[in-house]
């Protein structure tokens, strides 16, 4: 990333204020930044690649305008229950015992999953990744500190939060307490005081496998306790920006703000909340069938793509994946990509001499380009600067293009597209024909495998797998066939 004066004139939507306003860190030069991470009992779905990426880019930007940037995002292995409610089982305890597996298992299992997918789709790793599991101490000191200032109850063993004692509670949403219907996301338990209230820890049954020792009894924390005591013990009081997806807003984020303000904690000073994504025009849901694991996207398609397709809308609008969408962001991201190969082509060849019109232009298009990406992390604007200097380097390049001028392009490309969007790897891009090329000698691979199965040669089959394990490709056997992924 670039090293520059941190920029003063950065613009983003805060979901708290409901508007757009300047963005003044807490800190000089500093940005400490926090999202929302994955439960992991399953494979991440494409709207977690929306919400990754979406803050992916939004931390590349503010690298890249001089900001040093922690980036926190948890990884959520105990509390989460099904329905996000208080009463049910826990989502990775019903995984282990669907999978015959112990609970960490499942988690480990499925968080190395997710590195895999966010690697595959140049997501920076975070600067500090903690685990609920791994900070009990620090979720419990927080709902002892709560109880003490008359925030929270015990009951039977379990600890909830009593929304009645905290009036601000309702302000990220809008909701107004009186208007919150009863049981909604969280389930009514006859103990609570008032139905909204919702746990911070939880008395453990016996069978419940996942249990620590607690000042209440033996138990396990609440969903939303998690994010607030790991996001002030690595970013501390005030930190600036908490993200997360617009599904979370209402209760998580929410139950957040309470817990670590009402415990007298001053807490995230910027909301920012990514839209939803939709598939064939319709929200992305098990129960309607449209629901796709990012590997099995990736299985089908380029992952630096999928990557352009969700960079080519804005972050708080509804991104469509659909196969015309993507037919359409491979045509763009070719295009990008052939023009950027061919600068890098000319380059040790060309002339000396400068071309001073062409490099005013590729100038205007890097200042269109950060001017985008300063107003709300607007990538839709961004790509069309990127087009915009595409359009005039291969005008240029029916020609004969000095030095100077395809070296402004290159580091364009690679500052703007790369740095910045995450579309380039460093040091250039892998041939926009390679996805294909892959794709078809691994259906030839699969097939060789399967005839080799249909034919009770298991033993040559067996090591058609094993050699693919071993350059890091799983091939999965499906009731629609093998499938594979890297």
């Amino acid at each position: 990333m670039s090293a520059r004066t941190p920029d003063p004139d950065i613009f983003l939507y805060d979901t708290l204020q409901g508007r757009k306003v300047r963005f003044v860190p807490s800190t000089p030069g500093r940005v400490g930044m926090y999202l929302c991470g994955p439960t992991v009992y399953s494979d991440a779905h494409l709207g977690h690649a929306k919400k990754e990426v979406a803050f992916d880019v939004i931390r590349r930007t503010l690298l890249h305008f001089g900001y040093q940037v922690r980036y926190v995002t948890n990884v959520t292995d105990v509390g989460h229950l099904q329905g996000d409610a208080d009463e049910g089982e826990d989502k990775l305890q019903a995984r282990a015992r669907l999978e015959r597996l112990e609970p960490m298992e499942v988690a480990d299992k499925y968080f190395w999953s997710f590195v895999r997918d966010m690697d595959a789709l140049n997501v920076l790793k975070p600067s500090i990744n903690p685990r609920a599991t791994g900070h009990i101490p620090e979720q419990i000191k927080l709902i002892e500190e709560l109880i003490e200032r008359g925030h929270a109850y015990e009951v039977n063993g379990s600890v909830y939060f009593d929304v009645r004692s905290w009036p601000e509670y309702g302000k990220l949403s809008g909701r107004k307490l009186d208007e919150q219907a009863e049981g909604t996301r969280e389930a009514v338990r006859e103990e609570k005081r008032d139905p909204r209230d919702f746990a911070l820890w939880k008395r453990a049954e016996p069978t419940h496998l996942m249990r620590w020792d607690s000042p209440w009894g033996v138990g396990f924390p609440g969903w939303h306790i998690e994010c607030s005591a790991m996001s002030l013990k690595y970013l501390g009081e005030g930190f600036d920006i908490h993200g997360g997806g617009l599904d979370l807003q209402f209760p998580h984020h929410e139950a957040e703000i309470a817990q670590a303000e009402a415990a007298g904690h001053a807490f995230a000073r910027y909301w920012m909340h990514n839209n939803m994504l939709t598939i064939g025009g319709e929200k992305m849901s098990k129960s309607k069938g449209n629901f796709m694991t990012i590997g099995e996207v990736l299985a089908q398609h380029d992952p630096m793509v999928v990557r352009f397709l969700l960079v080519s809308s804005h972050y708080r609008s509804v991104t469509e994946f659909s196969e015309e969408a993507f037919q359409s962001a491979k045509g763009g991201y070719r295009r990008l990509t052939e023009a950027l190969h061919e600068v890098e082509r000319r380059l040790p060849s060309a002339p000396e001499r400068d071309d001073p019109a062409l490099r005013d232009k590729i100038a205007a298009h890097v200042a269109e380009f950060e001017a985008a990406m300063r107003d709300d992390f607007n990538t839709p604007r961004a790509v069309a600067a990127l087009f915009g200097l595409t359009s005039d380097v291969n005008a240029a390049l029916s020609g004969e293009v000095g030095r100077p001028a395809l070296e402004a392009a290159r580091d364009a490309y690679r500052q703007l597209g790369g740095n910045v969007l995450g579309l380039f790897a460093e040091g250039g891009t892998a041939g926009p024909d390679d996805r294909e090329v892959v794709s078809a000698l691994m259906d030839l691979v699969l097939e060789a495998r399967q005839n080799y199965r249909l034919q009770k040669q298991y033993a040559e089959a067996d090591r058609l797998r094993d050699t693919l394990t071993r350059v890091g490709v799983t091939v999965e056997d499906t009731k629609d066939g093998p499938r594979w992924r890297r």
